[in-house]
């Protein structure tokens, strides 16, 4: 028999804030500007983003702790809807993790209009090159453009990181009990439109767009413990989903030459699907993403160019 599972209301912030650690998931504050870079220069920083995702703050509350222990503690369990909310609070905080989280990256220009790069988001490794269709392909140095040229471009990312649940003592006892496993991949696509401070760039950059991505998930769960009356509940075997997102940012870069600081937020909306869990009950998932960050970038410009 199908079971329907629906988001609780929102709890308390103080349960959820307490979630606000590590979790791997693709890294989706977006940095770049319109500009890529250079042929032959180099980009570096860092920053740290703080992912707010509205399901898991739900999904997550202040009764899980004392669910998750209750759980913990027994050798067997009775299969109930508290069973189905833990499988759905652990589904929800890997899709989309309440999490502060840094990251590093490098950049590289290997020919005019194109770069790539690659970003370590502790747990996630990401890859992705970007094209820029308009605007100039100046530097600092040889400008092309003038100050406030509008800049244009396009990439594609593609990150790849095994799901888990941080080790906060109630979620690691949701993933011991049901014996959940997940890993993922995620292709993003950020259309990138910003406008110079100063000639390319040079003082920073005001810059604007969307993001589409698309994620792969696969979850299972070994059940050893959750039990009816008719005996064990049968785990459920390695499941595949994928769903959409969509989303906007706005961000700012402002320094000079070689060091800029640069503030972002992005918003997000996803409809993650339906999800099956133990004993043939689904669950519903969806919500919207608020990614606010802020980070520090290197420039080392092409001393031959």
């Amino acid at each position: 028999m199908n079971r329907s599972v629906f988001s609780r209301p929102a709890l308390a912030l103080a349960a959820a804030t307490s979630l606000l650690a590590g979790a791997c998931s693709a890294p989706r504050n977006i940095v770049s500007t319109g500009k890529v870079t250079p042929r032959g220069e180099f980009r570096g920083g860092g920053n740290v983003s703080f992912n707010i995702a509205s399901e898991t703050i739900s999904q997550t509350g202040a009764t899980l702790k004392s669910a998750a222990e209750a759980v913990g503690n027994k050798d067997t369990v009775g299969y109930s809807r508290t069973i189905d909310n833990l499988q759905l609070a652990a589904l929800a905080y890997t899709l989309d993790p309440l999490r502060a989280s840094p990251d590093l990256y490098l950049r590289y220009g290997i020919y005019d209009r194109f770069d790539v790069g690659y970003k370590y988001a502790f747990g996630s490794h990401v890859f992705d090159a970007m094209y820029q269709f308009m605007g100039p392909t100046g530097t600092p140095e040889r400008p092309q453009g003038a100050a406030g040229a509008t800049y244009g471009s396009i990439g594609l990312q593609f990150a790849t990181q095994r799901a888990k649940l941080p080790s906060i003592p109630y979620l690691s006892t949701i993933s011991d009990a049901l014996g959940f496993s997940a890993s993922r991949k995620d292709l993003i696509v950020p259309l990138v439109v910003s406008h110079s401070f100063g000639p390319e760039e040079e003082i920073g950059a005001f810059s604007y767009g969307l993001v589409y991505s698309r994620s792969f998930l696969r979850y299972g769960f070994e059940n050893q413990k959750v039990y009816t009356p008719g005996g064990k509940v049968p785990s459920l075997p390695e499941q595949r989903v994928s769903y959409n997102s969509f989303g906007a940012f706005a961000s700012a870069k402002v320094g000079y030459r070689y060091v800029y600081f640069l503030p972002s937020v992005g918003v997000y909306y996803q409809n993650y699907g339906t999800y099956r869990l133990l004993n043939n009950a689904t669950g519903k998932l969806s919500g919207f993403t608020f990614v606010p960050s802020v980070g520090v970038q290197f420039r080392v410009p092409n001393s031959r160019r």
